[in-house]
């Protein structure tokens, strides 16, 4: 690893070297332009630079941040990148704006209403014991965009008032699998960790539900790893590098003790499932975090490889199959480069299958500040416009993010792949 991306080495933290690298790194992407339609930064930094006369070293301070607050970590820059490392330009635009974060974090220079909002965003523990416990009364005050609690959590923490925001389930995920009564797996094919992560234990524990009831269905044995927390991915969007070291390794720790006993690691939200296979094994420098992240697998992912490698999955689809589903590719499945294992599970019931693969501009928490919903919402419009001329009204997507900015932008609920296979194989909703 190069200085730009390694956060030991001692000059990651130190602004000198960080202005060099983005005045480097913005030369090439000035000269390249491949990345200009995929997000605001690129016509922003191309545009701040054909006024200098195509000098990057002419470009401010001010007009290097600005790029940087742009950027919300969606990473299809770097798939497309044809100079991402071993090539001897070592570019890897996603990771210096992460840089350009910690290093704005590290010398306090951030204003205190973003701080704010940094800590309201990130404790998404705290805010989810709290706001599934008070479910009905959560739900209904963040559900409504002009009253006091969505006006308060604007003003006074930069969450916008405008933005859509997932409702919180009464019964957390975590709690529904430990007062269920497991079945007997036969036939035993895998054992799995399900980490459950944020959204899937206080916001959408349906997807967790079908999930398990469907893995089981075909011999995989579901287990919850104890001991675990959220990701940790708003603390590292946000340049709290220290922040989400001590998460990582707490998580890295309990999650390796699950690898310990045999089993894989299967997350069911993109984000979560790309920082611990991408990012945990560079905040956390040890084995345990290189085998989590060798045995952590996107959940449609793993399913479709126990498809392919162990004899394929049940078809004893008895319930209810869509003709035609449009399927949404989320930002950082691709990312993970493993294939649109979503789309390929549909596509074993038969089901005609459209795929659109734009950004929700939502990436994380980028989306919910209050001072990027502009800029967001153009992007997750663009993305209800693409999957509305399909002409097909059943939805589908990995990314529960993802899908809740689909649904503010065309009204139709978006169901997880997991969850359509779970309706095909009978299973009920609960």
């Amino acid at each position: 690893m190069t200085t730009t991306y390694d956060p030991y080495n001692p000059k990651y933290l130190l602004e000198s070297d960080l202005r060099e690298e983005l005045t480097r790194v913005f030369d090439l992407c000035h000269g390249c332009r491949m990345c200009l339609h995929y997000c605001g930064s690129f016509p922003l930094l191309f545009d701040y630079i054909d006024a200098h006369d195509g000098d990057a070293e002419k470009l401010s301070s001010a007009e290097q941040d600005a790029v940087v607050d742009e950027c919300f970590q969606c990473k299809i820059c770097y798939v497309k990148c044809p100079y991402i490392p071993p090539h001897e330009w070592d570019l890897d635009f996603p990771r210096l704006m992460m840089r350009a974060n910690a290093v704005k974090t590290y010398n306090k220079k951030k204003p205190l209403i973003e701080y704010v909002t940094d800590q309201a965003l990130a404790r998404t523990d705290l805010v989810g014991t709290v706001s599934s416990a008070l479910a009905p009364i959560a739900n209904k005050a963040i559900a409504d965009n002009q009253g006091p609690i969505r006006k308060t959590m604007d003003t006074l923490a930069g969450i916008s008032s405008k933005r859509l925001l997932p409702p919180y389930a009464k019964v957390r995920f975590r709690h529904w699998f430990k007062k269920r009564i497991r079945p007997f797996v036969e036939n035993r094919r895998a054992k799995v960790s399900v980490y459950p992560t944020c959204f899937i234990d206080y916001m959408a524990p349906e997807i967790g539900k079908d999930l398990v009831r469907v893995y089981e269905h075909n011999g995989i044995e579901c287990s919850l790893p104890d001991g675990v927390s959220c990701c940790g991915a708003p603390w590292l969007h946000e340049g709290n590098v220290e922040k989400f070291e001590q998460v990582a390794m707490k998580n890295v720790k309990a999650l390796a003790k699950a690898v310990d006993e045999g089993k894989d690691v299967v997350i069911a939200q993109p984000t979560c499932a790309y920082v611990v296979k991408k990012d945990y094994p560079i905040y956390v420098k040890d084995e345990d975090a290189k085998r989590v992240s060798e045995r952590t697998y996107d959940a449609s992912e793993y399913l479709f490889r126990i498809h392919k490698q162990l004899g394929g999955l049940k078809d004893d689809f008895s319930g209810e199959i869509p003709q035609e589903i449009t399927y949404h590719s989320a930002c950082h499945l691709q990312a993970q480069n493993a294939g649109i294992k979503g789309r390929d599970l549909i596509k074993l019931l038969g089901t005609k299958v459209n795929l659109v693969a734009k950004c929700s501009g939502i990436d994380g928490t980028w989306g919910y500040r209050k001072e990027n919903y502009d800029s967001s919402k153009k992007i997750s419009a663009a993305l209800g416009v693409a999957l509305e001329k399909t002409g097909c009204e059943t939805f589908v997507g990995d990314c529960h993010l993802a899908n809740t900015a689909i649904y503010e932008e065309t009204l139709h609920k978006v169901e997880h792949p997991l969850s359509v296979l779970a309706r095909a194989y009978g299973i009920p909703r609960e």
